[in-house]
């Protein structure tokens, strides 16, 4: 009797009807259905006038590391103003270049890590000493020029991006060589070319 029992329940379970919840709408429906029924719009006169609003122009200076990366005399001169504090505008850097130009070359402008032969921390009183690196150069150029009273007319030509013709007679009639660049008679308008120092040097 027992077995017969047992038997009968299995049969009534086989015997249970299967069945399956119907699927709700999926959720890219659900979002249709949402849209359709709280659609809205928007109507525009067509006295209306469309006005261009004008936007703020912007720029990027280049910072410490970038100009460290590119390596070349022109970063070099911008890195000079920007730690002193000084725009890197085209007269400032065509100055600065044709001044590295006056004072090492071209071809080698990183001699000794010193490129204005600056005497200021580089341990050569006379401009001849060497730097570590470039940038400390650049550091030394830019501390010499603001600390140094002699050097003041320069300080200033650069700060307000003076005139080229400004700035560099404010070099000649500096200190800053003993032979004052022959008041000019010694310096090259010819255009600088960019040049690259090699690796290590920064």
């Amino acid at each position: 009797m027992i077995g017969a029992g047992v038997g009968a329940v299995v049969v009534a379970l086989i015997a249970v009807t299967v069945v399956s919840v119907p699927k709700g709408p999926s959720v890219d429906e659900q979002l249709t259905a949402y849209i359709d029924a709280n659609a809205q719009t928007l109507t525009v006169s067509p006295k209306a006038e469309i006005t261009v609003v004008p936007r703020d122009a912007y720029a990027a200076t280049p910072g410490i590391d970038s100009l460290k990366a590119s390596g070349t005399n022109y970063d070099f001169a911008k890195l000079v103003m920007l730690y002193a504090g000084w725009p890197q505008s085209d007269n400032n850097i065509t100055v600065f270049t044709r001044w590295m130009r006056q004072e090492n070359g071209v071809d080698d402008w990183w001699n000794r890590n010193n490129p204005l032969n600056n005497g200021w921390g580089s341990g050569g009183g006379g401009g001849t000493g060497t730097y570590d690196s470039l940038d400390i150069a650049a550091q030394n150029a830019a501390e010499a020029l603001l600390q140094n009273g002699g050097y003041s007319q320069i300080a200033a030509a650069f700060a307000s991006s003076a005139e080229t013709s400004v700035t560099e007679a404010a070099i000649w009639a500096s200190p800053w060589a003993t032979g004052h660049y022959d008041n000019g008679g010694h310096w090259s308008y010819v255009e600088v070319p960019v040049v690259k120092s090699p690796d290590g040097t920064w």
